[in-house]
């Protein structure tokens, strides 16, 4: 008892030797911290609603509402599983993310290792500069230019589809389901690919020189000092930003999806992002929005970690 109350004392006194010696350090974290707390952790508490039949007219306030809300136990979450939407827009959310898992996520590495492989760095830094500005632009700008390209009346790139397709098969993007997932892949790739560069080209900045001069001696062309070099070098990196993007397999983000729906192609653009916000804000059905909110959290760590074990049977770090 005698050693363990030591022990404690020790860790106290070398907390508060570090709290004192680093004080502005510890002062500068706070507005995170608070952040932190406010926006992401205080919000946890309404995951409550999930097992409530919640209104926030059952009580005089807020707090009076989860309070005076009747708990229903699992009733909220078996009516979501069985009800008429979930397969559907497990299956629209899964169509999304695997494509955008396909065609997206290498997208970033490719330019980064075609960057890499630049030579006049004038050019490289006036092309790195191009393929970031469209990370800038609103999404609502996005969408904006993209109806007015696309438009069947006056849109430039589908008279060229016009001109390509014929008049009868020109492809109408703006309301043909099956080319809806298409449309949000190509606006992610125009506006992101470029921004999402950066992490690459600095996990590249580390790679030794020497590795390449020693394999250009030996006889080895670009192709294969990027395949035996740069690529294993970056291994890492690509390992944990692709169990990231495992873990919000289903995040399809709102915004976009929301900005490009439409009723011709509602079939294929509802996702859970999307029912989340039709129940919750639109119809007041706080309940089931939250059962579906808490249904992707659970869901996403569940992926998180998993991605996370699969990678350290592989051999390599993970992201934790």
């Amino acid at each position: 008892m005698e050693k363990i109350q030591s022990k404690a004392k020790a860790r106290t006194g070398t907390l508060r030797h570090a709290l004192v010696s680093h004080k502005w350090l510890y002062l500068m974290i706070i507005p995170g911290v608070l952040y932190m707390l406010i926006f992401n952790y205080l919000p946890m508490g309404g995951l409550v609603m999930a097992f409530q039949d919640f209104s926030p007219y059952n009580g005089d306030t807020m707090l009076g509402a989860f309070t005076h809300s009747p708990f229903v136990g699992m009733d909220i979450f078996r009516k979501f599983f069985t009800g008429p939407d979930f397969f559907r827009l497990l299956k629209n959310t899964l169509s999304i993310s695997l494509a955008s898992l396909v065609f997206y996520f290498p997208a970033p590495i490719i330019l980064a290792l075609l960057f890499n492989e630049i030579r006049s760095v004038l050019f490289k830094r006036v092309s790195q500069t191009m393929v970031y500005i469209p990370h800038f632009i609103s999404m609502v700008i996005v969408a904006a230019l993209t109806a007015q390209l696309f438009s069947t009346t006056d849109g430039l790139v589908y008279h060229v589809f016009e001109l390509i397709f014929g008049r009868k098969n020109a492809p109408d993007i703006m309301s043909d389901p099956n080319l809806f997932v298409t449309m949000l892949i190509g606006q992610s790739m125009w506006k992101e690919t470029g921004y999402g560069t950066i992490i690459f080209l600095a996990a590249l900045s580390g790679v030794d020189v020497q590795l390449y001069e020693a394999a250009e001696v030996d006889g080895a062309g670009r192709w294969r000092r990027m395949w035996h070099i740069t690529l294993p070098a970056i291994r890492s990196t690509i390992v944990i930003m692709l169990i990231l993007r495992v873990g919000a397999i289903l995040n399809t983000g709102y915004e976009q999806i929301f900005l490009m729906q439409n009723s011709m192609n509602r079939i294929v653009s509802d996702v859970f992002d999307t029912y989340i916000y039709t129940k919750g804000v639109v119809n007041g059905d706080y309940s089931l929005a939250t059962a579906a909110g808490m249904f992707k959290s659970v869901v996403s760590m569940i992926m998180v970690m998993g991605a996370n074990r699969l990678a350290k049977v592989f051999g390599e770090s993970g992201f934790y």
